[in-house]
């Protein structure tokens, strides 16, 4: 019962996770408009947004409990 219930939220935060790194935008976006010769001055670059900050904390940490949660269920097993 417990090794269900363990899946099932390893499922919900890989999805979680899977989701969290395709919202984020990407690093070459930043250089776009270099190539494009874009009118941005050094002081009004654009800053990361709200949610790419929340995104960049929220991937790491998912990653970290994913990795305990499946350490976790293999030492369950291995019991």
């Amino acid at each position: 019962m417990l090794e269900t219930i363990l899946g099932i939220i390893l499922v919900v935060l890989a999805a979680l996770i899977i989701v969290s790194v395709l919202l984020q935008s990407g690093k070459d976006s930043q250089m776009t408009g270099v190539i494009t010769g874009s009118t941005e001055t050094f002081l009004g670059k654009d800053r990361s947004s709200r949610l790419d900050m929340v995104l960049n904390m929220i991937s790491p940490l998912l990653s970290g409990v994913i990795g305990l949660l499946c350490i976790i269920m293999y030492v369950w097993v291995i019991k």
